[in-house]
């Protein structure tokens, strides 16, 4: 028998020990999740993302590795499984949305849109689903081979309770450093018995120490190895803190925790001084894995917060307020943008990722249903305006011939105002359409113009005032701006303005004239692009005579209805980012400027309505 003293060193050493099981409690040999779980394309795998495997840039390179485990028979890497799985639906889900994309852009209804039968998509079921048998074939031994270790323990510590119950001698030790031995040989137990069993071990062990007649040199000589072995696993426990993978650096320590627990004691005035180096070893391991995992956890609620906003700005978009087809176009490249920035953004929180994604997914549907109804609606609309519109060229073509000047004259000119309260025709037929009714009416009017001699020299006249104009013009165009200049041009535009036609040979050529020595001027005067546009405007009107200003002012119109929604959808959008969310900054940036943008243009428009109503009024 030992001495009271070496007694009471080796129950220290046991209380130290079961203190070690603390952190190792935390490595279990856990059952690994049913392979027939369906993976979400865009669900977080930790264990898929925490390891390093080669990611295949198709779907086929994924099936051939697919079956390369499943003929290799190798599927204990559950990591590489859901690595794969995750790779596969990735890709999968590219090739659908590249389907869908071309899909609408050629014009196709987006709810009518069904993806293709794929077979790689069947293949891959196959050959999971034989890895699944595999794995379940697998689980199945491990947990059985789980069960013979249980048994192979037990019988062990049965061993050593009928050593501790006999003779202690040197036959004795040496058969315990075997069992020793071959309790370190015998792996995974079942992990609700882990402690039990590891206690009721440890506890024979200790009697036996305790009662285990020995000298000190053997003792020492133990002590001495299991020191060693403790050292050199603090040593590594603490090169660990440096490990760049932290979740590799994390299941490391917990096999090093296991080495540690099933090592022997060490001397007793040694044993605390060895643990504490241990603990505060893992300690810093286990923040670090801690902080890892919280990051991940940040991003991805910085992801559903980003995507959420993307989500209200789809679902915020007022579509009753889209009635042209530039307006449901310009949406449509928003609604193309927000799903180009969606696929940027990494995943969102797990149990919320699926969720966000039919949202945004029912607002995107919601969205291309609607623009499917207008088009079809407006298509229809279209189809009527033309045979309006062609009803009217065939009045029209009746009454060109006509020589009865006054009366037919007023007949094509309420022609006229009637073709402008007709809406828009299909566009490959609008051209043709108008070219036809405008052929008559001009027809008309030229010949008119024709039997009216006394119009072609107030036309001669109106030249020669118009070349006058210009000479004067020309003049301000020197080197040095004289005081009163701009205000002087711009009463010569307005005098150029109240002059009427000219022969119609002369027209082109003079108005060029006229806006290379206006254009020049504007240079000078630093007139704004504005002012010029306008300008431009008003010059092509009086140049062009008055057959176009109905047309011209119903296109206007239609743009300053379009314009104006527009800014009332940008404003109702800014509205609801800055009171829904504060992730939209930049979004709310950019509707600013389209808005600056958008009301100029809108005044511009203003300005040019008027000047074709003082036109029609002359």
């Amino acid at each position: 028998m030992m001495d009271p003293n070496e007694t009471n060193q080796t129950l220290e050493e046991g209380k130290l020990e079961e203190n070690e099981t603390v952190v190792a409690e935390t490595v279990t040999d856990g059952q690994p999740s049913e392979m027939e779980e369906t993976l979400n394309t865009e669900e977080t795998i930790e264990e898929a993302e925490a390891t390093t495997y080669v990611m295949r840039d198709t779907r086929e390179e994924v099936i051939a590795r697919l079956k390369e485990i499943a003929e290799a028979g190798d599927v204990s890497d559950k990591a590489e499984l859901d690595a794969l799985k995750l790779n596969f639906y990735k890709l999968h889900r590219v090739a659908n949305d590249a389907a869908f994309a071309a899909w609408v852009e050629a014009g196709n209804d987006a709810e009518a849109f069904v993806p293709e039968r794929n077979t790689l998509e069947d293949e891959y079921k196959e050959a999971m689903g034989i890895i699944k048998q595999q794995r379940n074939a697998l689980l199945e031994q491990q947990e059985a081979e789980r069960e013979e270790n249980l048994q192979k323990k037990l019988a062990i510590i049965e061993r050593l309770k009928a050593i501790c119950e006999g003779v202690i001698d040197t036959n004795a030790y040496n058969e315990v450093k075997q069992i020793q031995q071959e309790w370190k040989e015998i792996k995974n137990i079942p992990a609700g018995k882990v402690n039990e069993v590891w206690k009721s071990y440890q506890l024979y062990m200790e009697k036996f120490y305790d009662l285990l007649k020995l000298n000190n040199e053997f003792r020492e000589y133990d002590f001495k190895k299991n020191l060693e072995i403790k050292t050199r696993l603090c040593e590594e426990a603490e090169k660990l803190a440096e490990e760049t993978d932290v979740v590799s650096a994390f299941h490391q320590l917990q096999k090093l925790h296991q080495e540690y627990r099933e090592t022997g004691p060490v001397a007793k005035d040694l044993r605390e001084e060895l643990w504490v180096r241990f603990k505060n070893a893992s300690t810093e391991v286990n923040k670090r894995h801690q902080s890892h995992f919280e990051a991940i956890k940040e991003a991805e609620q910085n992801n559903l917060d980003q995507k959420t906003v993307i989500c209200e700005i789809v679902e915020g978009m007022d579509l009753d307020q889209l009635t042209g087809f530039a307006q449901w176009e310009e949406k449509t490249k928003e609604v193309l943008a927000l799903q180009a920035k969606w696929k940027t953004i990494g995943y969102a929180p797990q149990k919320m990722n699926v969720k966000i994604f039919e949202r945004f997914r029912q607002a995107c549907d919601n969205f291309f249903t609607r623009k499917a109804e207008y088009f079809k609606q407006y298509k229809e609309n279209m189809a009527e305006n033309l045979e309006k519109k062609i009803a009217l060229c065939e009045q029209a073509e009746a009454l060109k011939e006509s020589t009865d000047w006054k009366e037919t004259a007023d007949k094509l000119t309420k022609l006229q105002k009637e073709w402008k309260t007709i809406g828009a025709v299909p566009h490959k037929q609008s051209d043709v359409v108008w070219k036809r009714f405008i052929a008559a009416c001009d027809y008309f009017f030229e010949q008119k113009g024709k039997a009216t001699s006394s119009q072609r020299s107030v036309e001669v006249e109106n030249l020669a005032k118009k070349k006058d104009i210009i000479a004067r013009l020309t003049a301000f165009n020197t080197d040095e701006v004289v005081d009163g200049a701009e205000r002087e041009v711009r009463a010569l535009m307005q005098e150029w303005n109240k002059v009427g036609h000219v022969p119609f040979k002369e027209k082109d050529k003079i108005y060029k004239e006229y806006r290379a020595v206006v254009d020049a001027l504007f240079d000078k005067f630093n007139i704004t692009a504005s002012q010029k546009n306008l300008n431009k405007f008003r010059s092509n009107l009086n140049n062009g005579g008055g057959n176009s200003l109905a047309r011209e002012r119903e296109k206007l119109m239609r743009s300053y209805e379009m314009k104006k929604n527009e800014i009332q959808t940008y404003e109702n959008n800014i509205g609801f980012l800055t009171s829904s969310s504060k992730k939209g900054n930049s979004l709310v940036a950019e509707m600013n400027r389209k808005i600056e943008k958008l009301k100029a243009d809108l005044q511009l428009i203003v300005d040019k309505i008027k000047v074709i109503d003082e036109q029609e009024e002359a």
